[in-house]
Parts: C-alpha cells; structure tokens; sequence
C-alpha cells in the first residue's frame, strides 16, 4: 500500500478498490502525513525543521489551502472529543474499507498512545464527512 491518510487519498481511485475486490487488506504507511495531522490546530507546529527538509512533504502535500481545511478539521474533531489530532486522523484510516493495519512511525511513546487511542475513537458518520469533505483530487506522487 501506499501513502493513505486524510491528506492523501490518490489510492482510493484505483488501488483501493482493487484490494477490495480481491479481498486484500491494506496497510498503508504515513497514516499521519508525515506528522502533519499529528499537528492540527498548532500553527507554529506545522513548518518544523523536518517541513524545512524533507522533499517528499511538498511533493505529497503541497496544496496549502485544501489542506489547511483539512487539518482545521481535524483539530475540531480533537477539541470537541478531547482527544490528540493523531487518534482522529488515525480513527479516520481505520474506518477506511480494507484497512487492516496502518504502519505507525512513532519517535515518542507518546505517539504510541495517540495511535492506540485511535482504535476508542468512533467518529460518527457526519464527523467522517466532515473531515473528507474538502479534499481534492491532486497528482499521483511518485
């Protein structure tokens, strides 16, 4: 699988539905954006160092506006429920069909937290709605 996150959802056109059909789990990897979605809702957070030098960034999510939206979204969600922008990022994947398993890069064991609360989180439907809405289509990163 490939990159899959709220961000990035260019598999849903094809690779998506091909694991559907032939009943393959998925197990997409950057199921944060590259901590992005980790980040919702702390503006100053957003242009890290790591932001500053990691290409594959600008070349995954570099539609500022859409993805703004996106990650306003998602630290709405955080606030009302009480929980890290992570686990509603992460609860979001989980209701993705045919996702089995997204691959976590965790570097505190903070993270490892956020991303087990992920599986309490139940977002109702409006709530997923609400944060796939303003996503648009972008090129197929390479």
């Amino acid at each position: 699988m490939q990159s899959y996150n709220l961000l990035y959802r260019e598999e849903e056109r094809e690779m998506v539905p091909f694991c559907l059909d032939q009943g393959v789990g998925m197990i997409p990897w950057s199921p944060l954006a590259r901590g992005l979605l980790a980040r919702a809702g702390r503006q100053e957070e957003r242009g890290t160092a790591r932001a500053g030098s990691d290409a594959r960034i600008g070349a995954l999510y570099g539609d500022a506006e859409n993805d703004s939206q996106i990650l306003d979204r998602v630290a709405e969600v955080a606030r009302e429920r009480g929980v890290a922008p992570a686990s509603v990022a992460l609860s979001w994947l989980l209701r993705q069909p045919g996702v089995a398993a997204p691959i976590i890069g965790a570097t505190r064991a903070g993270h490892v937290d956020d991303a087990v609360a992920a599986v309490e989180v139940d977002l109702t439907d409006k709530e997923v709605g609400f944060l796939a809405e303003p996503y648009r289509p972008r090129a197929v990163a390479l």
